[in-house]
């Protein structure tokens, strides 16, 4: 069980005992969400249960594919964020994706939590890249990637299917090298340790 803590963020796996506390985050944060989510295009795909889901998390983190954390904030849920896609051998990269529930947003909540996670991936997993894509409307997401120092590498067209539709995305990254201290130390202006 791989948790990250700092920041006033404790990041943690999901388990099947978040189900109901998950479905209701979900549920309040529907209409804040649908804009921003991944949908399949193939018409007849159904989405995993809460249980699926979890499993295939835990099976990817033990083949070190993908990690996902639930965000917290004192024993309450207030997100999700994932690093996945992680590639080895002579990429060594991966893509962060996250949410925050809405009456989190704008508390600096998403920038904390993927700062922490960028910093997993720089110090413990010894990656050197990582990136986030956004839809171009997507303003408070582009807030975090400029609160934290991401590079803007431009339009991916047509990237990913949301709301029934291809739609372009951009991309950003950053670099072990352009955060030699960590994403957090950026973020919180700490001097390194």
């Amino acid at each position: 069980m791989i948790e990250i803590a700092g920041a006033g963020l404790r990041l943690r796996p999901l388990g099947r005992r978040d189900r109901a506390e998950w479905d209701e985050l979900r549920r309040i944060n529907a209409d804040w969400l649908r804009p921003w989510e991944a949908s399949n295009p193939d018409p007849g795909a159904t989405l995993p249960t809460f249980a699926e889901y979890v499993r295939a998390q835990a099976a990817a983190t033990r083949r070190g594919e993908s990690f996902g954390w639930a965000i917290t904030a004192g024993r309450a849920m207030i997100g999700h964020v994932t690093l996945s896609q992680v590639a080895r051998a002579s990429l060594q990269s991966a893509t962060i994706g996250y949410w925050v529930g809405h009456a989190h947003a704008g508390h600096g909540v998403a920038p904390r939590a993927v700062a922490l996670v960028c910093d997993y991936a720089f110090f413990t997993l010894a990656l050197h890249r990582v990136e986030i894509n956004i839809r171009p409307e997507n303003a408070a997401s582009l807030r975090v990637v400029a609160k934290l120092g991401f590079r803007d590498e431009g339009i991916r067209r047509r990237y990913l299917h949301i709301q029934g539709d291809w739609r372009d995305h951009r991309t950003f990254a950053l670099t072990a090298e352009e955060a030699p201290h960590g994403v957090l130390a950026r973020l919180t202006h700490e001097p390194p340790s």
